[in-house]
């Protein structure tokens, strides 16, 4: 599972941030590490230095194996909390995803017997 990250100019990029995000991500997928090749984490501040509410930005991207890629996006006014927003966004989708492309039912349906239908008035 290779794991990129990167930042914009105005949010400080450190072994620290690196160590801490792959710690959660593979904390968090540990589950589907074998399903999932590559994450793209990139964080950045909106609004630079003026600051505001929620304008740190974090996008995820997974790619699973065979499937398309996820992407998501969460605002929060620190980066631990976007990145634990985002993480919690990106494990909801993949789940559905996962889940979907592998679901038992999604193959041929079985229609009622018309035949067995009660038709007693």
């Amino acid at each position: 599972m290779n794991i990129e990250i990167r930042t914009d100019k105005h949010i400080q990029n450190s072994d620290r941030l690196i160590e801490y995000v792959r710690a959660e991500l593979n904390q968090e997928f540990q589950r589907h590490s074998e399903r999932i090749t590559h994450f793209s984490v990139h964080l950045s501040d909106e609004n630079g230095a003026k600051g505001g509410e929620d304008d740190i930005r974090c996008m995820i991207e997974a790619r699973p194996a065979g499937l398309k890629p996820v992407v998501v996006n969460h605002r929060a006014p620190s980066v631990a909390t976007a990145i634990s927003g985002a993480i919690d966004r990106l494990k909801r989708s993949l789940e559905h995803v996962i889940e979907k492309n592998d679901d038992p039912r999604a193959g041929t349906l079985e229609l009622a017997d018309t035949d067995t239908v009660d038709t007693e008035n």
